[in-house]
Formats: structure tokens, C-alpha cells, sequence
């Protein structure tokens, strides 16, 4: 469940409407780009593929060197094939529903897709909603399990039910343990769901409601009355048998989390805390963690914001190694983030679609020199 305070669009939490509203305003007509460039081999920043609508997670299917990457298109309900040495886009699911769609991965011979929710749905985005559904290249999604079901049975978060319950899957990872299928970052939840190959749920991970600093003071249907929810929303093995979870923590300003937990028991580890906002992580063999933070740099206050300001620059990548240090790139309204063969990839632009902004959405590979101390 999320915070009564907080504001969801269409399966992404952003801060609040005013945001959506003052970026449309700032927004150029055309020439979308990333900062740093769009293209070349010289540019940090290289754009790999562009065009999209709603970019959202990234996967890279099985794992094998050079083989495409797959990315959820929220805006265009489909899962999307890219070929990373020409950036030629095709789809390869679709009709899930547009909004719905926020997650993907390649589990077996089949993808295992997470959609979200939102008011007033037809009957047929209904039947799919805050779900994990699989579907085969080609053929028709299929729900799996319905996770708002579950949420309504099992209530994980143990939050007053009858003040908000909702579901909002927003990213979906290969499960693999023994038996397992696949685990969902639930946001609307605020819990890490493991789904089976039968559709049975349970609980695997549970972050914690957040109540110090700034959360302190934030209202909350906790049976104190105040807290941040921890909103999970990306997942991402690391090594030593790990698994990574960004929690945007009801998107207070350095309040966002990523918690290690252990792959196999799904118990807590270690937490790393200071991100704003985050909505995706990454981890690469060297133990050197990427969280994406898609509106920081957006002015403060509900007001519009100055005639200058540029909304490319929204957005950043925090890369933290396993000492702790910080650096940082800007890449615009970044969300999915995929470590793969030696490089970063992130989705950019990813909210462009609120702005009305159509096929702004890009792919980008993110070079090391790219990162900079703040």
C-alpha cells in the first residue's frame, strides 16, 4: 500500500502532478536527447536505440554475449527487441494494455511481463492488471497470478486495508532458486513477491515501513499514523548469492533505499541509504551499485519553473562502489537499468509520455566517464 499523501500516474510514482505539468510546459517540440550527447563512440552517453514510448525495465534475456536487449513499453503496452549494434527496434509482445506494462524478463522460453493498475480500467485491461502475466514471442500475454489478489488476502505490509490497498508491479526478475520462476518488485504492495510456474505467490522480501528522519513526519496508514513505505521498484542480482532492491521510499528526498538481501532466503543484509527517488539498480561483477533517480534536478516548489530550465537535465545515475563512494551521471528521466557484457544500460526519457512527448523514449549505454563526483 502507498502512502495516502503520494500521487501514482498509471503504474510510476512521481512526486505529483505539478511536476508532470511544469515539465510539459518546459518541454522542447521536438529533438529529444540525452545529456552528454546522442550518439558516437566518443560520447559517455551513447544512444542505442530511440523512438520508444514509456521505456521502462530492461532485460537481456539469457545472458549471452551480443544478444539483443528486451525493454517494456508502458506508453505502447508491448515488450520491444533492440539490437544493440543498430539500434533496430521490434516488438515482440504486444497488446498489454497501454499504461500497464512496467516490467520484463526472459524466464525460459517465455517473458514474464508486470502491469500495474489504474482507475477505471475496461474489462479487458482489468482482466491483466497488477498481475504477472508470460507470454511466448508473438502470442498473447496470459495472466499467471493476480497479484492484488494476493495483496487483498495476505496484506504483507500489514497496513490498514480499508484506508488504500493497491498493487502495482513494477518490475519482474528470473527467480533462481530451486523451483523458483519468478520475483516481483510489488510497489503499490511494498513487498518482493515470488511467483512459481503454477502462479503461487508468497512473500520473499519485505522492506520496512521507514519512520526515521524526514519519514518521520510523513503520514502513513501504519498503526503509528506516520512513515515512508519503502515503494520497491528494481531488482538486480549482485555477487555472493545477492539480490538488490530499490525502494523509492515514498519519494522523499534522500530517504530512497536499496536493500541487499540474500538470493536464496530473501533475508536483509546490508542497506544502503541516501538516493532520492530511485526507480531502478543495477550491479556489476566488481560489487559497484547503479540506482537510477528519474526526476532528480527538478526545481522545488509546485510553481512553474524558470523560463530556462531545461528538462533534459532531469534525472540521474548514482553509482556507488563497495567502499562507498559516489559519483554521478545525468541521464534524462532515467528508469530500467541493465548491467550486460561489460556495459550499463539505462531507459531515458522514460516519463516523457506525461509530458506528451511521444517516441522520446531512448535506450542508452552509459561509459564510466560519464560518472562524475557531485
Amino acid at each position: 500500500m502507498r502512502n495516502r499523501t503520494r500521487t501514482g500516474l498509471t503504474g510510476i510514482a512521481v512526486t505529483s502532478l505539478a511536476i508532470v505539468t511544469t515539465l510539459a510546459l518546459a518541454a522542447p517540440a521536438a529533438g529529444y536527447t540525452s545529456a552528454h550527447g546522442s550518439g558516437g563512440t566518443k560520447d559517455p552517453i551513447t544512444v542505442i536505440a530511440s523512438g520508444l514510448n514509456g521505456p521502462r525495465q530492461l532485460t537481456d534475456g539469457r545472458g549471452w554475449r551480443g544478444e539483443p536487449i528486451y525493454v517494456a513499453e508502458s506508453d505502447s503496452g508491448q515488450v520491444t527487441r533492440i539490437d544493440r549494434r543498430t539500434g533496430g527496434t521490434t516488438p515482440v509482445v504486444t497488446g498489454v494494455g497501454e499504461g500497464l506494462l512496467q516490467g520484463v524478463a526472459v524466464v525460459g522460453d517465455r517473458f514474464a511481463l508486470a502491469t500495474g493498475g489504474a482507475d477505471d480500467l475496461p474489462p479487458e485491461a482489468a482482466a491483466i492488471a497488477m498481475s504477472l502475466l508470460v507470454a511466448k514471442p508473438g502470442k498473447p500475454a496470459t495472466r499467471l497470478a493476480d497479484l492484488l489478489a494476493y495483496e487483498l488476502t495476505n496484506n504483507p505490509d500489514g497496513q490498514d486495508q480499508s484506508v488504500d490497498t493497491v498493487s502495482n508491479p513494477y518490475y519482474v526478475l528470473d527467480d533462481r532458486r530451486w523451483g523458483g520462476y519468478a520475483l516481483v518488485a510489488d510497489a503499490g504492495a511494498n513487498v518482493v513477491l515470488a511467483v512459481d510456474r503454477r502462479g503461487r505467490v508468497e512473500t520473499f522480501f519485505l522492506p520496512p515501513t521507514i519512520t526515521t528522519g524526514a519519514c518521520a513526519e510523513v503520514e502513513n496508514n501504519t498503526a503509528s499514523g506516520v512513515g515512508c513505505d519503502a515503494v520497491p521498484t528494481g531488482l538486480a542480482y549482485g555477487p555472493g548469492n545477492t539480490l538488490y532492491v530499490s525502494a523509492l521510499t515514498s519519494e522523499v528526498p534522500g530517504e530512497g533505499r536499496v536493500y541487499v538481501v540474500d538470493a536464496r532466503t530473501g533475508k536483509l543484509r546490508k542497506t544502503i541509504s541516501g538516493f532520492s527517488g530511485p526507480t531502478g539498480v543495477a550491479v556489476d561483477p566488481a560489487g559497484n551499485v547503479f540506482v537510477s533517480e528519474l526526476l532528480e534536478g527538478f526545481p522545488a516548489g509546485d510553481g512553474p519553473p524558470p523560463d530556462d530550465f531545461d528538462p533534459s537535465t532531469v534525472g540521474q545515475i548514482v553509482k556507488v562502489t563497495p567502499s562507498g563512494k559516489r559519483s554521478f551521471a545525468q541521464v534524462t528521466m532515467p528508469s530500467g537499468l541493465l548491467w550486460d557484457d561489460g556495459s550499463l544500460y539505462a531507459s531515458a526519457w522514460s516519463v516523457a509520455g506525461f509530458l506528451g512527448m511521444g517516441d522520446a523514449g531512448q535506450v542508452v549505454s552509459i561509459a564510466p566517464g560519464a560518472f562524475v563526483k557531485g
